[in-house]
């Protein structure tokens, strides 16, 4: 993977570049960054950089046979450890090994996708992927061998919060006592849910979202996109390349979300002494909690994006609105009223709590009829 085909981040290209080229290379690095921000390509273009000793900005003119088995993310001397779950053909302890084949196509098709698209790809229903203690074992294996070039091996660690404590706990010893000619890249969305002693251990590398003008210049250039539609899905990604892939090829999931929130919000207006509309609150909990996990944690979290907008377009900061609702007879404008600065903080913490018990397996309808009941009260406290 080419330095030259990632979108932004000059500043960090050229700080991997020039400390790799002055043999400067930490042991361990973590790339913290948002969705869609270019952690994964912009840590595999690096692994490219010091596995081949290439020797320019477009990395390459090193070893052109090295070039080549990165292009098919084959090279020997690099692996990769990721989130996994069970399934049909892997039915118990499943590793990053026994998905290679997968997490080629999704790095191929999706360099700047997401978790939610990775799980989306295996297909995970009800389940949450995990880093186990079984995936730490194959990194002791992997990196005890000898390297295929003769020179760096290079660990790459997507999604590490996703590690639990046993796996944690591993690669702790190898962080402490890394072997000769060996890098760890950790890539991180949430930098604070990884063990802290991991952190302390890793040179910690921030990536922000990808500016808009570069978006917009890629939308342009790579998608064919007409300058205006560009800077409208560049201004609606907000440095999400991945969300501006989405909304260009109209893939966006977030569709669906609208349409379960205005419902949802509805609900709760019709709810306050109405005790009929209890009943589609109850409904609409049923059908939420009849999705995997993964979705509903990705709809809280695509509720709190809408609230956050409803309450700053209330607050006359129109520079900062992004979304556009799509749902018939739904206006943001007419919505944002009801969330002010009495009830937003009070909506965030319940929103907040129910991803947190989703996370750990608590039961979905109680959570979010909980969570439903709650809102009634709150939505009905903007004044």
């Amino acid at each position: 993977m080419l330095f030259s085909e990632i979108l932004g981040h000059e500043h960090l290209k050229n700080h991997l570049i020039r400390t790799a080229s002055l043999g400067r290379i930490p042991h361990a690095q973590l790339f913290v960054g948002p969705e869609g921000s270019g952690t994964l390509p912009l840590a595999i273009a690096y692994a490219q950089y010091i596995i081949c000793g290439n020797s320019s900005t477009e990395n390459t003119g090193g070893n052109e046979a090295c070039n080549l088995k990165f292009n098919q993310l084959g090279h020997p001397d690099l692996h990769f450890v990721y989130p996994t779950v069970t399934n049909e053909e892997v039915k118990s302890k499943p590793k990053s090994l026994d998905f290679l084949k997968e997490w080629r196509q999704f790095v191929s098709e999706s360099p700047y996708g997401g978790l939610f698209d990775w799980y989306k790809l295996l297909d995970v229903k009800n389940k949450q992927g995990e880093i186990r203690v079984d995936d730490a074992q194959e990194i002791v294996k992997a990196l005890a061998l000898k390297s295929h070039e003769g020179g760096y091996k290079v660990m790459v660690i997507w999604m590490a919060e996703k590690m639990n404590i046993a796996a944690a706990n591993k690669l702790l010893k190898l962080l402490e006592e890394p072997t000769d000619k060996t890098v760890f890249l950790l890539i991180s969305e949430n930098e604070e849910d990884i063990l802290q002693t991991i952190r302390s251990r890793c040179q910690v590398v921030h990536c922000n979202g990808v500016p808009a003008a570069d978006i917009t210049d890629a939308l342009i250039s790579r998608e064919n996109t007409d300058a205006k539609t560009a800077q409208k899905i560049a201004h609606q990604a907000q440095g999400n390349y991945n969300k501006a892939l989405k909304l260009i090829r109209q893939e966006d999931e977030d569709f669906p979300f609208e349409q379960w929130f205005v419902q949802w919000v509805r609900a709760a207006f019709r709810a306050k002494g109405n005790a009929t509309a209890i009943h589609d609150l109850i409904a609409w909990s049923e059908e939420i909690a009849g999705l995997g996990r993964e979705t509903q944690k990705k709809f809280l979290n695509f509720c709190i994006d809408m609230f956050r907008q409803a309450l700053l377009l209330n607050y006359q900061a129109t520079d900062l609105v992004y979304l556009e609702p799509q749902v018939a007879n739904f206006q943001l404008e007419k919505f944002a009223p009801f969330v002010t600065g009495n009830n937003i903080e009070e909506i965030f913490k319940e929103l907040a709590e129910a991803t947190y018990l989703i996370e750990r397996n608590g039961n979905a309808k109680i959570v979010l009829t909980d969570l439903s009941i709650k809102l009634t009260r709150l939505i009905h406290k903007h004044s």
